[in-house]
C-alpha cells in the first residue's frame, strides 16, 4: 500500500468512528460537527494508525486514541481562531466556529470538544489508560500545546532566537504529535527503547511540521492554504521563515526529516508509514 493509499484509509477510518461518537441533536452539537467535519486532512490520526503498525497494535486499539487526538485538535483550532487569539475568519476554506455561528459557541465547542477527546480515554485497555492518560494531559495542557499557545500569543511582535522558536513549537504544535506516537506505544506496551523512538521521531516531524506551515505561510496563496496568505506576518508572529529566512527554513526542514528516519531504524516493526509520514510533512504543498 502507498503512503497516499494509507492516509486515504486512515482519513476514511477516523471520520467513520468520530461520525458515530458525536452526537446530532442540539446546535451545540451542530456546531461540534461543524468543526470536526470540516475538510481537515487528519495527519494526527493517520500517525496515530501509522504508529500502530510499527509497534503490532491492533488498529481497532488505535481508533480510540486517533480519535481522542483529533477532537482534542479540533478544539484548538476552534479556540486559536478566536478574535482574542490569533482573530482568523477562515479555516480549510471555510468560514471559522466564532464566524459560523458565534464567538460564545464557539468557546463551548472547544470545552465540549476537549471533555470529548479525553472520554476516548476510557475506551483504551484498562492497564494502559492511567499511562495514556498521563500523556494526553502532558500534551495538550499548560507544559504542552496550551503553554505553547500562550507563548504564541504573547511573542507577537517580539523577536525570538531559535531557541525560542524550537520550544514555542515543541509545546504548541510538537506536543499533540508526540503524543499521536507514544499513546499507540504506551497501548502496545512497547518498552523503554521503542518509546524513546518514537519520541525522537515524533519530535523531528513536529518540528517539521510547523516549518513547513511557516515556509507554506508564504509561498502558498489563500485559496491553496485555505486561511489568510500571509497571516503571519500580518499579526507579527515570529516565524522559521522571519527567523532564518526562507532558504534557511527549508534547510531546517531537510534536517528535522533526516532526523525522523534516522529514529525509525531503531523500530523493529512495520516504518513504511512512518516513513510516509515524515515524507509527507515536508513536500505538502497544503
Amino acid at each position: 500500500m502507498t503512503f497516499k493509499s494509507f492516509a486515504a484509509a486512515s482519513q476514511a477510518r477516523i471520520e467513520s468512528y468520530l461520525d458515530q461518537q458525536l452526537a446530532n441533536e442540539t446546535l451545540l452539537d451542530e456546531a461540534i460537527r461543524y468543526s470536526v467535519f470540516n475538510g481537515g486532512k487528519r495527519v494526527r490520526p493517520a500517525l496515530v494508525y501509522a504508529t500502530a503498525k510499527a509497534v503490532g497494535l491492533n488498529q481497532d486499539f488505535a481508533d480510540p486514541i486517533a480519535a481522542a487526538i483529533e477532537l482534542i485538535h479540533a478544539y484548538s483550532l476552534v479556540h486559536d481562531d478566536l478574535p482574542a487569539m490569533d482573530d482568523d475568519d477562515l479555516r480549510r476554506g471555510l468560514p471559522t466556529c466564532h464566524k459560523k455561528y458565534d464567538e460564545a459557541t464557539a468557546i463551548l465547542v472547544g470545552d465540549g470538544l476537549q471533555s470529548l477527546g479525553f472520554q476516548q480515554l476510557s475506551l483504551m485497555p484498562p492497564q494502559t489508560i492511567s499511562a495514556s492518560l498521563t500523556a494526553l494531559c502532558e500534551a495538550a495542557g499548560p507544559q504542552g500545546m496550551v503553554l505553547g499557545q500562550a507563548i504564541d500569543v504573547s511573542s507577537a511582535g517580539s523577536a525570538l532566537c531559535y531557541e525560542e522558536l524550537q520550544a514555542m513549537h515543541r509545546a504548541k504544535t510538537g506536543a499533540m504529535i508526540v503524543a499521536s506516537c507514544v499513546l499507540p506505544g504506551l497501548a502496545s506496551e512497547a518498552n523503554a527503547s521503542e518509546l524513546s523512538a518514537l519520541r525522537r521521531y515524533a519530535d523531528a516531524i513536529g518540528l517539521a511540521f510547523q516549518i513547513q506551515d511557516d515556509i507554506l505561510d508564504v509561498t502558498a496563496d489563500t485559496t491553496t492554504l485555505g486561511k489568510p496568505q500571509g497571516s503571519d506576518a500580518r499579526n507579527e508572529k515570529p516565524t522559521y521563515v522571519s527567523l532564518l529566512g526562507l532558504d534557511g527554513a527549508r534547510s531546517e526542514l531537510a534536517k528535522m526529516h533526516a532526523e525522523a528516519v534516522a529514529a525509525l531504524g531503531e523500530l523493529k516493526g512495520d516504518i513504511n508509514a512512518l516513513r510516509g509520514m515524515a515524507d509527507y510533512i515536508v513536500s505538502r504543498a497544503l
